[in-house]
């Protein structure tokens, strides 16, 4: 087991070749979080006996004075799961992170997937929905719930129109601001607006996802963030002004991304996490066609605290004064704390 930093041409050319990689393994994504909340992204590689990379798992150091000494796998990151070659085993990449965790003197080594082992402590964090895509629409809008193709229906009876997002302005601008809406409706801080930047410099420019806008007439109501690599398309990010929530901007929207998502050769669409406990955001993505499953994550080292970072802890304080104060105050808290929610 060895460290190599996360543009390493070795460690590129295996994610690269990996047929199981996600949009979180592509090194843009942990470059993008380190640089945004000041943290360094590595690999960490298993070598086979030949030298050749086996296995790995892309890492963000998230130590700070506030949560300690961490590393994780990736933070601000629904999962990723570690890629393992034909020549590796997860036994072998267990027992490296573990005796590369001791080396380095890291308490806890955090990893947004299962794992197996003796040293690992795994629990369920939520649950993630992904839907197979494809070419067929017809079959595509066979697996949908009937209310979903209805309010679909309803959506484009309305005149809601979607459109993909072609500036930076428009992802740090229009988005970020039905963002920071429904981060205050929700009750908890909001990315700082550079990150979006980065996000648009580092990866929906370079091609590797998209933003898609939901307008009536010229007025923005609802947008979503997709990231796009490989097989997968994953729903990052979703945006609406509930005062126009009864023109089911969401459900034309998210449409419109299957129906892309299949026509350009993608097989599946990742819904991302969900809380246990949000029945109501569960019972959405099934509506879909989408597939729950338990998303279980693991811990080397010291017993998780069971939430990432200082989110688990400093949510319930914030929301209300989140939820009762300007947007710029939702804003402001994110700019402060968000680093801390690695």
């Amino acid at each position: 087991m060895h460290r190599l930093e996360i543009d390493n041409p070795r460690w590129v050319d295996f994610v690269f070749a990996s047929e199981v990689a996600t949009p979180f393994h592509h090194p843009a994504w942990a470059t993008l979080l380190g640089d945004c909340y000041r943290y360094s992204a590595f690999a960490l590689a298993l070598d086979d006996a030949a030298g050749r990379i086996a296995a790995g798992l892309p890492v963000l150091d998230v130590t700070n004075r506030l949560t300690g000494k961490r590393w994780v796998s990736l933070p601000y990151t629904d999962a990723c799961p570690p890629l393992i070659g034909s020549r590796g085993s997860m036994e072998e990449l267990v027992a490296g992170l573990e005796e590369e965790r001791r080396r380095g003197g890291i308490p806890q080594l955090e990893c947004r997937a299962e794992l197996a082992g003796s040293p690992v402590r795994p629990r369920t964090e939520a649950v993630i929905h992904t839907l197979p895509t494809g070419p067929d629409l017809e079959q595509m809008e066979r697996g949908l719930k009937r209310s979903v193709r209805q309010h679909i229906a309803k959506g484009r009876r309305s005149g809601v129109t979607v459109r993909r997002a072609e500036t930076l302005e428009e992802l740090a601008d229009t988005f970020y601001a039905l963002h920071v809406r429904t981060r205050k409706r929700q009750g908890v801080p909001v990315q700082p607006r550079g990150y979006f930047v980065r996000l648009w410099q580092r990866i929906l420019e370079p091609g590797l996802g998209f933003c898609l806008l939901a307008e009536s007439g010229d007025r923005p109501i609802a947008g979503a963030v997709f990231l796009a690599w490989k097989n997968t398309v994953v729903y990052k990010y979703s945006a609406s002004d509930h005062r126009y929530l009864g023109l089911r901007p969401n459900y034309v929207l998210l449409w419109e991304a299957i129906c892309w998502s299949g026509a350009n050769g993608y097989e599946t669409l990742d819904f991302g996490r969900t809380d246990l406990d949000h029945s109501g955001l569960r019972h959405f993505k099934s509506s879909w066609g989408a597939r729950e499953e338990s998303l279980v994550y693991s811990t080397l080292g010291e017993a998780s605290g069971g939430g990432q970072g200082l989110s688990s802890r400093g949510a319930p304080l914030l929301s209300p004064v989140i939820r009762h104060s300007p947007p710029g105050v939702c804003r402001a808290i994110g700019e402060l704390l968000y680093r801390y929610a690695a």
